[in-house]
């Protein structure tokens, strides 16, 4: 009798081994959601008006701005970003908001901007390589292009 409780336990254990190992793949596939940015409030956002705020009631409504433009200072920048990353993936933006506010030289709203997830592009490099403008040159042109142009008349470093 102890022999077939034995040998009953040990398939229990490999199903539980199996199970558990399952479970750690299987949770390993799990989306996952990242938020970046500022944490817009619709509220908030849209209590701003062209003509009414100024620069302080600004940063007293939404607080300090993701980033200012970078030329003249005149336009805050606020961005909220939400992605959803499944494994090992590179994360995919759901939705992206991003709230420009312009200011005139006294420091008066002038513009509200708002634009969405439809504005993201995809950026996908050529390889390895950059493309470039140009002659396409074979590995022995580049080699033996210059054979006779160093000191030729007319080109640099040659007598003239």
């Amino acid at each position: 009798m102890p022999l077939l409780l034995s040998s009953f336990r040990l398939p229990r254990a490999r199903v539980a081994a199996l199970g558990l190992m399952m479970a750690v793949a299987v949770g390993g596939c799990t989306q996952l959601k990242g938020r970046q940015g500022y944490i817009a409030d619709a509220v908030l956002t849209d209590a701003i008006t062209a003509g009414v705020d100024n620069r302080e009631s600004v940063e007293k409504t939404l607080g300090r701005p993701t980033f200012v433009g970078q030329f003249d200072g005149r336009d805050y920048y606020y961005v909220s970003r939400e992605t959803r990353q499944l494994a090992f993936a590179r994360p995919r933006p759901i939705d992206q908001q991003v709230l420009r506010i312009r200011f005139d030289a006294n420091g008066n709203v002038t513009e509200v901007d708002r634009t969405g997830v439809d504005l993201v592009a995809r950026i996908s490099p050529h390889g390895d390589k950059t493309p470039t403008l140009g002659r396409q040159r074979s590995f022995f042109e580049d080699i033996f292009g210059n054979i006779g142009a160093v000191g030729a008349p007319g080109m640099a470093g040659g007598s003239q």
